[in-house]
């Protein structure tokens, strides 16, 4: 099943000490581009989450937001500079006896609490393996989301994709028909004009026959047309395939193109030069679809 590069994808869960949310979401791109943001204490699971989701993403600009809460024991704590304090203590006893103060213990803690040189608040270590398995439950059901939804807008495109391919078809076929009748209709003139210049002098039949051939070579569209018909025959292959194929089908649609303008030139019919411009415009409408294809 083919995928769209646009897809969203949130979960959020308690997976042991932490309470986790994790959501992605993406655009089109040529390669695979990722970026998140992460809390800053947790900033060693970038690089996993990357592996992670480009195990199952080939192509788009993919963003990831994730909170993490830890819900278990506090994950800072206060350091107190005891060395410092003593010195503090010190100071404050010396104050007392000097002026006769009665300072009581309380009032003494009120006052170092309020330096904030005492004290230092630090952060625990993480235990990076717990961190990652917890975020990575949580991510894995973000991703299935946002997988499910790419495969979702995917089948859409699939499906405009094929329904202009086989509008294509229809004139190619509409082409091969009427190119042998250009010939004919060429003929026809041909001698109607010249019976109406030459009416009194005798006309060489394989002269006419010859002009004719040549003419036939000069607007001859079966080799591009059988091209065509191969390149959107590729083309359905490509979208019933489970693979990444967004790079082989652009390339195909130039493909596409090129054969299309070929024809064009070659074009001596107004007739056919209409199918060509239809099947050009359907050519472009496709290539703008398959822009969001993985």
């Amino acid at each position: 099943m083919i995928k769209s590069m646009t897809g969203y994808g949130r979960a959020q869960d308690t997976v042991g000490s932490y309470n986790i949310t994790v959501e992605l979401k993406s655009v089109n791109h040529r390669y695979f581009e990722f970026s998140s943001r992460i809390p800053r204490s947790y900033g060693f699971l970038e690089d996993k989450l990357k592996n992670f989701i480009g195990s199952f993403v080939s192509r788009g600009k993919i963003e990831c937001y994730v909170s993490i809460e830890n819900i278990g024991e506090a994950d800072s704590e206060v350091i107190l500079n005891e060395q410092l304090a003593e010195e503090y203590l010190k100071a404050y006893n010396t104050m007392a006896d000097e002026f006769d103060l009665s300072v009581k213990d309380s009032s003494i803690f009120n006052a170092l609490a309020k330096n904030s040189d005492l004290f230092t608040v630090r952060k625990k270590a993480v235990d990076e393996d717990e961190a990652w398995e917890s975020v990575r439950t949580v991510a894995k059901t973000a991703v299935e989301k946002f997988i499910s939804m790419r495969e979702a807008e995917g089948e859409k495109l699939r499906e405009d994709v094929l329904s202009r391919a086989d509008f294509i078809l229809s004139k190619v076929a509409f082409i091969e028909q009427r190119s042998p009748e250009t010939v004919k209709e060429y003929n026809s003139k041909l001698l109607e004009r010249l019976n109406e210049f030459l009416s009194d002098i005798h006309i060489d039949e394989q002269r006419i026959a010859t002009e004719c051939a040549i003419f036939a070579d000069k607007v001859a569209v079966a080799e591009e047309t059988v091209r065509l018909r191969s390149h959107i025959d590729q083309l359905s292959r490509f979208l019933n395939s489970d693979e990444p194929i967004g790079r082989k089908i652009d390339f195909l649609v130039q493909e596409m193109n090129r054969e299309a303008n070929t024809i064009g030139s070659k074009a001596q019919d107004v007739e056919i030069a209409r199918c060509v411009i239809d099947i050009k415009a359907e050519i472009e409408k496709i290539r703008e679809q398959i822009q969001n294809i993985e």
